[in-house]
């Protein structure tokens, strides 16, 4: 066999094998999202180990997610902005690697003020990575897959809070360790995680906003986050998301908590069960994302799976039987947040130029991302007030009663449109 035969052979066979690159974006986002979530949430079953060591009542607990949102969600629309001027993949990686640094701090502080600064400041690193991440993955997936794409990148969020949770309730409530270990470990992780990510994307040069050559071009190449809030699909689906991730949070923050002191499960019992919330979430959004992409509409799900993520949540607190509690809380994972994101992500894909996705998926999260800061307090305060923790979940299953109404609003575009 000749060598020119040889080399046409092995060329046939990179061609043929070759893994295309955005499978591997996808692979290396979906541990992004793991880590980033696990890292947001593995503190919620040792809550209580938390406050203990520091004499903390359910609204200062609230406040130790509070002030994380706070700064991650301040920071979401400059990171935006940042990212999509002096490159994402760039402000990605160092906030990502920065974020699991704060994440191991956070485990050797003694006192409270420093434990909430260290959280403050480890949720402003981790603002680094939706935007960028979503613009990147965005442009890197074809359009025909995007909304399954971004459904299998979203799984890494339901892994990663469920590996937090059932880690860090067997290493705390089950064997006995301090509750700083979790910190140590995702911390160590988290970094891996960084450098593999840096190692795995590329960024796309040509999609990154440059310098108008003259002043015809100089409009199409900015936008302002007012005129994206201009845009009544944009609008509709940020709300949405507010009223969606309102929910999410109250359960992944309190559901453990709940569990735990009104529910009378123990251990690591916690943790698994409060794990089924989001494990049950991957098949769901891999099913209606790929059943969105087949009809090209997203409205007609919203209102499949909003109504009974708020059910499903009304029932986890007002039903008595352990098995109907277990079930109410896979229908919500199944239906609930996680299911319905890659929806509104392919959404507001759909409403903006990819030169300009940064700054438009920040603004996304930061919109839905508000409702993380008011949820994990106002939630505790209302346990302090009424003595239990059911009528936080109640007001989740209110605040989901308007995203649906407001969904209403929506206009389905058969075209992508032009901001």
């Amino acid at each position: 066999m000749s060598t020119e035969t040889i080399r046409k052979k092995d060329d046939f066979v990179k061609t043929k094998f070759k893994i295309p690159y955005w499978w591997k974006v996808v692979f290396a986002f979906s541990l992004g999202w793991m880590f980033i979530n696990a890292n947001k949430y593995f503190l919620n079953p040792i809550l209580d180990n938390i406050g203990l060591d520091y004499h903390l009542n359910n609204s200062q607990l609230g406040l130790v997610n509070s002030i994380f949102f706070l700064t991650y969600t301040i920071a979401q629309i400059p990171a935006g902005s940042f990212a999509d001027k002096f490159g994402r993949k760039k402000l990605l990686v160092i906030g990502f690697i920065l974020y699991g640094v704060l994440t191991g701090v956070s485990g050797i502080l003694a006192g409270f003020t420093g434990f909430l600064v260290a959280r403050a400041l480890a949720g402003l690193a981790s603002a680094t990575y939706y935007g960028p991440q979503f613009a990147l993955s965005s442009e890197a997936i074809p359009a025909k897959n995007r909304t399954v794409g971004s459904a299998i990148i979203n799984s890494g969020s339901g892994l990663g809070i469920a590996l937090g949770f059932i880690l860090s309730s067997t290493l705390v409530l089950d064997m006995g360790m301090s509750w700083r270990i979790p910190f140590y470990i995702f911390g160590v992780l988290t970094v891996l995680v960084g450098i593999v990510i840096s190692l795995m994307v590329k960024e796309n040069k040509k999609t990154m906003p440059k310098e108008a050559t003259n002043e015809a071009t100089k409009p199409e190449e900015k936008v302002s986050v007012l005129s994206l809030l201009k845009n009544r699909n944009l609008l509709v689906v940020f709300f949405v998301l507010f009223c969606s991730i309102y929910g999410f949070t109250v359960v992944v923050t309190w559901l453990p908590k709940y569990l735990l002191t009104e529910r009378g499960f123990a251990g690591s019992e916690v943790g698994f069960i409060s794990a089924l919330v989001p494990l049950a979430a991957i098949p769901g959004a891999l099913l209606f994302s790929y059943l969105t992409d087949k009809m090209g509409k997203k409205k007609p799900f919203a209102y499949i799976l909003i109504p009974i993520a708020a059910i499903a949540l009304w029932a986890t607190v007002y039903v008595n039987s352990v098995p109907l509690l277990i079930v109410a809380l896979v229908v919500y994972g199944l239906f609930g947040k996680i299911a319905l994101d890659p929806l509104l992500i392919a959404a507001v894909s759909e409403n903006v130029k990819e030169s300009n996705y940064g700054v438009a998926f920040s603004l996304y999260n930061f919109m839905g991302m508000l409702s993380s800061i008011i949820a994990p307090f106002f939630t505790g305060l209302l346990a302090d007030l009424t003595g239990s923790m059911a009528s936080g979940f109640y007001s989740a299953v209110i605040v989901l009663c308007i995203g649906m109404i407001i969904m209403m609003f929506f206009k389905e575009e058969k075209k992508k449109a032009s901001i």
